[in-house]
């Protein structure tokens, strides 16, 4: 396996880095000046699913939470923390929730596998697998119901992220930003929209709703 020691890290690092000052001299001088991304980015932490390359922004413009599953839960400071930072001292444009087809703690909430420690976290997961039983039960292929509960799981957790105190606050002081819930496929490196934008307090249990009906209608990944 190629890159299996930490000295090939620290030697494409400076690969990269020398490529990046050829291409713009000034790059790392402006990078480390400021910070004034528009996206707030919570994905998985799976490594194939890296927020800035798969949008092509370089470093600097997104703003990114990564965990297993892409689970925003109430109780997770951290998580919360981001969103703070993010929305109050960023003022980011867009908060994005990412989820990924073929997750693999999607399908160990889905299948009840026994992982140990991480059981806890993927008891989040569970929970929307529960909620939206009858859905999944619809569909026949084990992939295909993975894949739909990556997606019910993408669309729960941008409804926890807008019940949040710092979301909830922010807007009903007025502050313009937009909530949304895409997918991306490993197998064509392609986002998908999955039809959830919030843009305030108002009207989510019917947008969430919408969002959820219409899922069946997608055609498989």
């Amino acid at each position: 396996m190629p890159h299996t020691r930490i000295d090939d890290l620290f030697e494409m690092n400076r690969v990269w880095s020398a490529g990046m000052i050829r291409k713009d001299p000034t790059f790392f001088t402006r990078l480390s000046k400021q910070q004034a991304p528009k996206y707030l980015w919570i994905g998985c932490a799976d490594s194939r699913v890296p927020a800035n390359e798969i949008v092509g922004l370089d470093p600097g413009h997104v703003f990114v939470h990564r965990n297993v599953g892409n689970v925003v839960v109430h109780s997770d400071v951290n998580c919360l923390s981001v969103i703070q930072y993010a929305v109050d001292v960023l003022k980011v444009q867009h908060v994005i929730v990412c989820g990924h087809y073929g997750c693999g703690g999607v399908k160990a909430a889905l299948d009840d596998t026994e992982m140990g420690l991480i059981e806890h976290w993927l008891r989040h997961i569970e929970d929307v697998r529960d909620r939206h039983a009858a859905l999944l039960d619809g569909v026949a292929d084990p992939v295909e119901r993975c894949d739909r509960l990556c997606e019910l799981n993408v669309i729960e957790q941008v409804m926890n992220v807008s019940r949040t105190t710092t979301i909830r606050t922010a807007w009903a002081r007025g502050q313009v930003f937009t909530l949304h819930g895409v997918i991306y496929g490993l197998k064509d490196g392609l986002l998908h929209d999955l039809g959830l934008k919030l843009t305030g307090s108002d009207g989510t249990a019917k947008a969430y709703a919408a969002a959820v009906a219409a899922l069946p209608a997608r055609p498989a990944p």
